[in-house]
């Protein structure tokens, strides 16, 4: 009889336990031109998705570059082409923004479409790197 009450109760516990609800996380994306912003209610996130041009010749530079954007707390992916001249990052909104990014790669020694690159940086970075600083930024043909 015991084993049979201790029985049903385990049963019991088991059922209670895996008939709990477990929330809901929406998600809601707002786009526009330039940006995509996308919250989570669960955590609290504010991810912005943008590009805009960065001046540079190779690979060298892209691992610069990207290093640089990745540096800011709030940036989770950083990817500069070095063909278009451009960069796509996401990050935070309620972290960074996007001038701290600008901000960082100019401190680098590279030229943002916002911001001129330190120039003691820039004459730091090895030869291959030593752009042209009339270079077009942003090469792919869509406007920012």
């Amino acid at each position: 009889m015991k084993k049979t009450m201790l029985s049903a109760a385990v049963l019991m516990m088991i059922a209670f336990t895996s008939c709990k609800n477990e929330a809901k996380i929406d998600t809601e994306v707002t786009t526009t031109p330039e940006t995509e912003i996308a919250t989570t209610g669960a955590e609290d996130l504010a991810m912005v998705e943008t590009t805009f041009g960065v001046r540079g010749n190779c690979g060298m530079c892209k691992e610069t570059i990207e290093k640089a954007a990745k540096s800011v707390a709030g940036v989770s992916s950083a990817d500069w082409n070095v063909d278009s001249k451009t960069m796509a990052v996401a990050f935070d909104e309620k972290a960074t923004d996007e001038m701290a990014i600008h901000t960082a790669i100019a401190n680098s020694g590279y030229d943002t479409e916002q911001v001129a690159g330190n120039e003691e940086a820039y004459n730091e970075l090895p030869g291959c790197c030593k752009y042209d600083h009339a270079m077009e930024m942003n090469q792919s043909g869509t406007k920012m």
